[in-house]
């Protein structure tokens, strides 16, 4: 007798997961795209929510990959093709039957498939996308990479052919773990050689963790081959070198910034990920508060003055630059960029890449910039007082000119300026507003949990004029790497320079007295910004304290 499956979207608007209007405007929208897939992808529902439902309604058992003790004869039964193909991975063969987790234990063909080319039975469980293509990755791409360059003898090593073949063991090393660091969706890689071995360690939101450790004898072919990827001198090791590779990884064009730094154990190297098929320029997704928003639009939409963004490296200043450029972005404006590198390629804007070797320091380029009639002017980074200068002067001039520099908030930004030797009468001339940035962790969507928040944190959200009754944090889960944080966010405090603050600049007037007024006139500072997100259940208090200073 044939069992009757109901559909996946009457199984998610049962479990009350979704309305039945948005599974219907779903069907509607989603073309080609798997229905699920398109649900998570939206943001009606958590990749574990769908799973977790599956599971109930089909009786399908959702496993943990986590935790799970694989088999490694197992895996030796799937070609990686197939495993990776069909999202699935081989857990353990007991007898004629062989146990398989799948992203879609419904896909029938790939099941019968498996059936035909192993002859065993195949039982199927569930378990997320992302930790099948994690496992996939571990088990069968970094562990055949890694046996196969521990048959390299050392004189193999030193030759060419073992750093530029595609085929050979190096490279196809350096490959999985680029692919290891966008598929983890870290910020940065790094390769740090130590006296026995090189660890390989990921960034990912803001936290660095070691993935593993290399033995000693590879760093050298390592080394060799990113320096041949960046188009940097490998017979040099004794200086600093700054690289660029541009590759793909898993069918996505990623942008990689290479830095090597001489150390006592051989050359660390930091490689940047600019993955270009995660970034997003649309303002609205930046979320920032409603008032931040508001006064940000206003400040952006100035035919000419001078915005600047603050924050330490890491937090996210160049993409919400990139952001405010491509919302500008028209036919009728001249936008022309000077960084220092060049990020991000955009349609449309005419970017310069600094190069102080033959004299285009920002300085000299924002000179030039001035003769070529621009509207808009984005300078990377206001780093000595001839830039500063240039650049308010070009303000002043009727440009709107964008650019960021290092302070720890939107205040102390006015004394910074004030130490480049600038006159009070230019910054306040020209000054049009200052945003304060930082990135936090997000709480994991898939371990969410409410908590009473303690005394401590009551103390402070009161301090600030806030109630709060209840807290989100996470737990830990698989998705998550068990740190209950998943993905990170922005803190923003915007500073509209008014008609009073431009007085109070001019009359060089204490820091402490413009705060003030900044705190009468409503100003959202970054610590109410981010306790105002921690009410909203999108972070945590000890994430807010970490980034931003309490008074």
């Amino acid at each position: 007798m044939k069992l009757k499956r109901k559909k996946l979207g009457d199984i998610l608007v049962e479990a009350k997961l979704i309305t039945p209007e948005q599974l219907q405007q779903a069907l509607e929208q989603k073309g080609n795209q798997r229905l699920g897939d398109f649900l998570i992808q939206q943001g009606h529902i958590t990749e574990q929510q769908l799973i977790e439902a599956l599971e109930v309604q089909l009786g399908i058992p959702h496993v943990s990959l986590y935790s799970y003790p694989i088999d490694k004869q197992a895996i030796r039964l799937v070609p990686k093709e197939m495993a990776r193909r069909n999202v699935m991975i081989p857990l353990k063969k007991n007898g004629y039957r062989l146990v398989v987790a799948m992203a879609d234990p419904l896909d029938f063909y790939a099941i019968d498939d498996l059936r035909l080319s192993t002859g065993l039975h195949v039982d199927t469980v569930m378990a997320t996308k992302e930790e099948i293509l994690r496992a996939v990755h571990k088990y069968y791409e970094l562990d055949e990479a890694m046996d196969e360059l521990a048959a390299v003898t050392e004189e193999q090593a030193g030759e060419q052919e073992q750093i530029v073949a595609e085929d050979s063991p190096v490279v196809k090393l350096v490959n999985q773990i680029l692919a290891a660091g966008v598929q983890q969706k870290a910020s940065d890689i790094h390769i740090d050689p130590q006296e026995t071995g090189v660890l390989i360690r990921y960034r990912v939101d803001g936290m660095l963790r070691t993935e593993r450790t290399m033995p000693k004898h590879v760093q050298r072919m390592l080394t060799a081959r990113i320096k041949i990827m960046a188009n940097m001198d490998i017979t040099e090791s004794r200086i600093p070198q700054d690289g660029r590779i541009k590759t793909t990884v898993d069918f996505h064009p990623v942008d990689l910034r290479v830095s090597t730094l001489p150390t006592v154990y051989g050359e660390k190297i930091v490689l940047r990920i600019l993955d270009l098929s995660r970034t997003v320029y649309d303002l609205d997704k930046l979320r920032f508060h409603p008032k931040n928003y508001e006064s940000f639009i206003k400040l952006i939409e100035r035919p000419s003055g001078i915005i600047l963004i603050t924050g330490p490296t890491g937090s996210g200043k160049s993409s919400t630059l990139y952001t405010v450029l491509n919302r500008l972005n028209r036919e009728e404006v001249n936008i022309i960029t000077i960084e220092d590198p060049v990020e991000h390629h955009m349609d449309g804007i005419n970017q310069i890449q600094v190069n102080p070797k033959v004299g285009l320091t920002f300085a000299a380029g924002l000179r030039s910039v001035l003769r070529q009639d621009p509207n808009i002017i984005m300078v990377g980074e206001i780093r000595d007082t001839e830039t500063a200068e240039i650049a308010i002067r070009a303000a002043l001039t009727g440009h709107l000119v964008l650019s960021t520099i290092h302070t720890n908030d939107s205040v102390s930004t006015i004394s910074r300026l004030f130490d480049m030797g600038i006159e009070p009468f230019l910054i306040a001339a020209s000054l049009s507003g200052i945003v304060a940035q930082r990135l936090v962790r997000r709480v994991c969507l898939h371990c969410r949990e409410e908590w009473e928040p303690s005394q401590r944190e009551k103390e402070i959200f009161a301090s600030r004029g806030i109630q709060i009754e209840k807290i989100i944090r996470g737990k830990g889960c698989e998705v998550c790497n068990m740190t209950g944080y998943r993905g990170r966010m922005a803190l923003q405090e915007v500073l509209e320079v008014d008609e009073h603050m431009k007085r109070m600049i001019t009359d060089n007037a204490p820091l402490a007295k413009i705060r003030e007024y900044a705190v009468r006139r409503g100003t959202i500072f970054l610590l109410d910004d981010g306790l105002l997100k921690v009410k909203e259940g999108l972070t945590t208090t000890e994430e807010v304290l970490r980034v931003a200073m309490t008074e």
